[in-house]
């Protein structure tokens, strides 16, 4: 009799893993953490530049929509990783978390891989949704609707360079990262663990209707080089430059970098030292 009882229980615990939602772990934990990461950034990327092309190609919306989008596109990421990952969804960000808040270095690589896969896949569904109507508007593939995928100084119009655009990046991620660390930091008042994505969402428009003229806001290498590979290997033949013919596809990879450690830096030394220290979790009777 406890033989059949034990194997029907084995048989329950085993079904219930395959439901959702589940709280079995059912792959190895840097598997699922990748997978997490993957498409968190590919929804990020799905909703960020599908309103950039609707907006661009399709003539329907304006700045601000293209700030939301982008920042309904984050929270929806962060609801899609969060419990798993932590949804970073951006190299900058696992970088400054390792340097400071103790995100092991080995998974930094692996993290940024993945961020940058999933912003690659979601850019390359964009692309080919919207097929039709950016060729109507952009036959050549030009600059025009390059900013779809990818960011170009002053928005490929306004008078920046790329020192101006690599002064934007630093700036921007670098307060994109002292907000993450506050908002997510439990001894800093942090909103409760269902309203953060919320938060980090409205942080990105806000960003966004802030800090956009420079450089595009991209403040996140995967999010820039995962669309430009996209865009170059689908007809933009000038995707790595700007309208100057400057190389540009590395300014939004070191610029984020760099300020998202300066963001960490500011945030550690600057303002956490200061927060009290974690309250005590009360013991729990096993």
């Amino acid at each position: 009799m406890a033989r059949t009882t034990q194997a029907k229980a084995r048989t329950q615990s085993a079904n219930r893993s395959k439901e959702l939602p589940s709280s079995f772990l059912r792959t190895p934990a840097l598997a699922g953490e990748l997978a997490a990461e993957f498409f968190g950034t590919f929804i990020l990327i799905l909703f960020g530049t599908g309103v950039v092309a609707q907006v661009v190609a399709g003539g329907i919306g304006d700045h601000d929509s293209i700030a939301w989008g982008w920042g309904f596109g984050v929270m929806l990421g962060i609801f899609v990783a969060g419990r798993i990952s932590g949804a970073h969804l951006n190299p900058a960000v696992s970088i400054a978390l390792a340097a400071f808040q103790g995100f092991p270095w080995k998974k930094v690589a692996p993290y940024a891989l993945a961020q940058t896969a999933g912003a690659f896949v979601a850019a390359l569904i964009v692309r080919w949704n919207y097929t039709e109507v950016i060729a109507a508007v952009d036959p050549g593939h030009t600059k025009k609707t390059q900013g779809i995928f990818n960011t170009l100084p002053g928005n490929g119009t306004l008078p920046v360079g790329t020192g101006g655009a690599l002064r934007d990046q630093i700036i921007g991620t670098a307060i994109l990262v002292f907000l993450i660390f506050a908002i997510t930091d439990a001894r800093n008042s942090a909103p409760l663990a269902n309203l953060t994505p919320l938060i980090v969402g409205l942080l990105i428009v806000a960003i966004g209707m802030a800090w956009g003229t420079n450089a595009g806001y991209a403040i996140n290498p995967a999010r820039d080089f995962g669309p430009r590979l996209a865009t170059f290997i689908t007809g933009y033949q000038g995707a790595w430059r700007d309208q100057y013919g400057n190389l540009f596809f590395w300014v939004p990879i070191i610029g984020p970098i760099v300020g998202g450690l300066v963001g960490g830096a500011l945030y550690k030394f600057g303002l956490q030292r200061y927060l009290p220290p974690a309250e005590a979790q009360p013991a729990t009777n096993s």
